[in-house]
């Protein structure tokens, strides 16, 4: 074995690398172009520019955009729906709801499945699990003939009730696959055997169309990696936090669907404890998007409401996120009653903003960095150049509405942006019952520098954590994670009621299941971990609230108390007297791998060594040009403290540190901006 940990995200724009020693604690990163037709093809060319043996790669760790891309593109193989006669179109019914309720315009996407390609079958299981009608060998044989025809490559079967009862799917599974062998097939009953037929539905179909796709790719990385000399295992990166092997991909292709968002949550959270924050908000700012995600005491916050496309629900257990469409690239405009708006439509990587060259015309966040002497003119450690006349041009609009000057303009535009920034973070956090000001802000992506230190002033968040590798934040986060799997079950009965031996043997099913799949990727029993979590609710309530409870449960009245205290500080209303009824279970199995151990660094050198020069930025709160100290950020000691005005500048990011704030270097090189909250 060798002694090198691999990550390799593949994002829409760059493929990042980020590779540990185990040895020496040495880092190298690498950032490179993806290739979207054909993402092995960046994967490998990524780690070709780093330059290393592909021999000695121990720990080979993978996150993708391909689930994601490939929903939102409709680029997705030949599907089949199988259904309960009178179901097929549940799909497309959904739950009658909106995106935007008041925009008559705005229609929810059409389904994955096209209706021609939703067929029936006559079965039946009733709402207790007995089957009052089995399934037909013949009917479903000149089904298989139909779709055999057809040339179906994947097939999603959900039939109504399976939750309770899977037979009839599993039934149906048996005869499809002897008559179609290379036909990829998911049954909704071994993916999410819970209640609800359109979430579970929408998950089986996404599961489905996502399988083809995702293990081919799988299998040629696998092929191509094993050429170069790798000779282990690919961890996948799933949405909920941890990471799968190739061979579980194809039962829960689904989950892939947020794979890299979820790393950079994941590199978040350990990154604020390295500094010894338990909670944390992280802000992820990239190109074109903004994803944010909350660590409360610990552990980051989990959702199964969650979606690529509005209106399709993926019921697999997620890492709570918030996308919205606010990056370097997102373009400022005016709308038609005559205000400045700032996104969600982005200049993308091509044309890019006005001062890229390539064209763009109108003004972007970059772009009003660059004019306002926050970004430098030169980028990538000179690979990029930036041209200031052109961002000017583009501010013009802008100047002759409003009567700006061209630094005004700039600084109204990233006004807006930090507007639209900190209204998501309000939404994650005092929407939720969590008070930012008990958090800690970690900023990465390749402009998350550039705004977070105001982001935490308006929210009164007294810290912002910079790490040492902002812009490959999230390839690092893949090697932080543990072998995860979410094994879930509908079970409904009251807290008064409930039979603890039933409930105990319940779980145990659920973690045989889980033992099974960490077997099948060689866990060892010493490393593998399950947590029980139930699933609770007021009686009459829709939605429910997860409580961790012990392993075995010996009294019920503890998980009580927990869900009226979570109750109580997510909805700011708890009621004891009421009637408490159990909606599901869920148990997490955990495989844990060893994390790379980051070097900590001694104080060395002094500030002034990491002084590159003097540039006059502009700060609203000084009323103008200010002549600002910009430091290169690799020569910067650890124990170094700084006054604000000042910029930091490195390789993949630029960091901002506002008049009036300060900044620390910690022992692992973290930047820490202490945030001047009471200052103008």
């Amino acid at each position: 074995m060798g002694n090198l940990r691999v990550a390799v995200d593949v994002g829409g724009t760059f493929t990042d690398v980020f590779v540990f020693d185990e040895i020496n604690k040495k880092i190298s990163v690498e950032k490179t172009s993806s290739t979207p037709a054909n993402p092995d093809i960046g994967v490998i060319q990524g780690l070709k520019k780093v330059n290393i043996p592909f021999e000695e790669i121990k720990v080979f760790s993978h996150g993708t955009t391909a689930g994601t891309n490939a929903l939102i593109e409709r680029k997705l193989p030949n599907t089949a729906l199988i259904t309960t006669k009178g179901f097929r179109d549940a799909i497309e019914i959904r739950r009658g709801t909106k995106l935007d309720l008041w925009d008559a315009y705005n229609d929810v996407a059409q389904p994955y499945i096209k209706r021609r390609d939703r067929f029936e079958i006559t079965e039946r299981t009733d709402y207790a699990g007995d089957i009052l009608v089995d399934v037909n060998e013949q009917e479903v044989k000149a089904l298989a003939h139909k779709l055999k025809k057809r040339g179906v490559e994947a097939i999603a079967v959900c039939f109504l009730n399976a939750y309770i009862n899977g037979e009839n799917e599993r039934v149906t599974k048996e005869i499809l696959q002897e008559q179609l062998p290379d036909v990829f097939i998911t049954i909704s009953s071994d993916i999410l055997p819970e209640i609800f037929e359109h979430e579970r539905m929408s998950t089986t179909v996404i599961n489905a169309v996502l399988g083809p796709k995702i293990t081919n790719y799988m299998k040629t990385l696998e092929s191509k990696l094993g050429e170069k000399g790798y000779k282990g295992e690919i961890l996948i990166m799933h949405s909920g936090g941890g990471v799968i092997t190739s061979e579980n991909v194809p039962k829960y292709a689904g989950r892939l669907a947020s794979s890299g968002i979820a790393a950079g949550a994941i590199a978040s959270k350990h990154i604020a404890s390295l500094c010894g924050y338990k909670n944390a908000i992280g802000l992820d700012m990239g190109g074109t998007s903004t994803d944010i995600s909350l660590v409360y005491d610990g552990n980051l916050k989990m959702t199964k409401e969650w979606y690529i496309e509005y209106g399709y629900p993926i019921g697999f257990p997620s890492i709570e996120l918030m996308t919205i469409g606010a990056g370097g690239g997102s373009l400022a405009w005016i709308d038609a009653g005559g205000s400045l708006r700032n996104g969600p439509e982005s200049a993308g990587s091509f044309p890019g903003p006005a001062s890229y060259g390539k064209g763009g015309t109108q003004p972007t966040n970059t772009d009003a960095n660059l004019v306002l002497g926050r970004l430098s003119n030169s980028l990538l450690n000179g690979q990029m150049q930036l041209k200031k006349e052109q961002a000017l041009q583009s501010l013009q609009p802008i100047c002759e509405t409003f009567g700006y000057t061209s630094l005004e303009a700039a600084d109204a535009i990233l006004n807006v942006a930090n507007a639209n920034m900190s209204d998501a973070l309000r939404l994650i956090s005092v929407r939720k019952g969590y008070d930012p000001r008990d958090f800690v802000l970690v900023a990465f992506g390749g402009a998350g520098g550039l705004h977070s230190a105001y982001l935490a002033k308006e929210l009164h968040i007294p810290h912002v954590i910079i790490p040492t590798y902002p812009g490959v934040a999230a390839a690092y986060g893949c090697l932080l994670v543990d072998y995860r799997h979410d094994i879930t079950q509908t079970y409904v009965a009251n807290m008064e009621d409930v039979d603890q031996e039933d409930l105990n043997k319940a779980f145990a099913k659920l973690e045989q299941k889980g033992i099974e799949l960490l077997k099948k990727e060689k866990v060892s029993v010493q490393n593998m971990q399950l947590i029980r979590h139930l699933e609770m609710r007021y009686s009459g309530q829709w939605r429910s609230l997860a409580v961790t409870v012990n392993r075995p449960i010996v009294s019920l009245s503890s998980a009580l108390d927990k869900f009226h205290q979570e109750h109580e500080r997510a909805f700011a209303f708890s009621n004891p007297d009421q009637k408490v009824e159990i909606y599901g279970l869920r148990v997490e199995a955990i495989g844990t791998v060893p994390k790379p151990e980051l070097a900590k660094e001694e104080p060395s050198g002094n500030l002034e060594n990491a002084l590159k020069e003097y540039r006059h930025v502009y700060f609203k709160e000084e009323d103008g040009l200010v002549r600002t100290p910009i430091y290169k950020r690799s020569l910067l000691p650890v124990d170094s403290f700084i006054h604000g005005p000042a910029i930091v500048e490195q390789l993949d990011t630029t960091i901002i540190i506002p008049p009036q704030f300060t900044a620390t270097v910690d022992e692992y090189k973290n930047i820490i901006i202490h945030v001047n909250i009471g200052g103008a």
